[in-house]
């Protein structure tokens, strides 16, 4: 005889065995889920009690909805946003790799150039900007505010702002769809002799705003994950600061880089002077 699950049957129950079907393989990406009307029958609760958790399982990124009716399990797994990386000068420098469609390649994914779009302003700098870039508050900066799709889908925005003596008449300032050329705008650098050389991310989570749910198509709970970047050349001349908003479940973070050994590089610096 079959022991009875003692759990409620409400709306928690119901998502976490579907969440479990998902993860598990039972249900497949790009899957219907049951109905509402089998889901109703199998748990016997009403069908606001399935909505509710079906709701909670689109908040956490697990399914969507299509038009013409049903709820599927999401149907493809989260981008990987590579970290190092995806600036490696080797992709944008010496190729034609620029940042996203570097995230692109290691996830195996499809790309157009044009699944970056872009506008192009002069605004002046508030407190945050200006202090990124050494000049004072107010001063007229460029704005280059960048849209990514894939096939179709908002992924993320990412706002870079730069000195106009830094940018004024390149390709920075054109608003086509795609990358600034070929390389992108590391490359453009590049070639002003403003060789980008290294750079500091920042990575927090909050809840979006009004305007970034209807930009990013984002579903009703999902959180967003803001990256501040400051990109700088040898001599510390800070030549991009940029702001990204990402929809938190299209993307994975991913990470590689040596183990710093601050203990053994002393020690090294103390023997190298003696």
């Amino acid at each position: 005889m079959t022991a009875k699950d003692p759990r409620p049957r409400g709306a928690q129950r119901i998502a976490d065995d579907l969440r479990a079907e998902i993860e598990s393989g039972a249900i497949e990406p790009g899957e219907k889920l049951p109905t509402t009307r089998e889901l109703v029958a199998k748990y016997e609760v009403t069908g606001e009690t399935v909505r509710q958790a079906i709701l909670r399982l689109k908040n956490a990124g697990l399914v969507t909805s299509r038009q013409g009716g049903g709820v599927y399990a999401r149907d493809r797994p989260p981008l990987k946003r590579l970290g190092i990386q995806r600036y490696d000068k080797a992709k944008w420098r010496d190729n034609d790799e620029v940042a996203f469609i570097a995230d692109r390649v290691a996830s195996g994914r499809e790309y157009n150039r044009t699944d970056q779009t872009q506008t192009v302003s002069r605004v002046p700098a508030t407190r945050e900007i200006a202090a990124a870039l050494g000049i004072p508050e107010g001063s007229e900066v460029y704005a280059r505010a960048r849209l990514v799709k894939e096939k179709g889908q908002p992924t993320h925005t990412l706002t870079s702002y730069y000195r106009p003596s830094h940018v004024e008449g390149t390709r920075l300032v054109d608003p086509a769809p795609g990358p600034a050329g070929k390389g992108g705008g590391f490359r453009v650098f590049y070639e002003l002799g403003l060789e980008p050389d290294h750079m500091t991310e920042e990575l927090r989570a909050r809840m979006p705003t009004p305007a970034e749910i209807e930009q990013l198509e984002l579903p009703p709970g999902e959180p967003v994950v803001i990256l501040k970047r400051t990109t700088y050349t040898a001599d510390e001349t800070v030549i991009e600061y940029a702001l990204g908003v990402h929809a938190a479940s299209r993307f994975s973070w991913s990470y590689s880089f040596q183990m710093p050994d601050s203990a053994r590089n002393q020690a090294e610096g103390r023997n190298h002077d003696q």
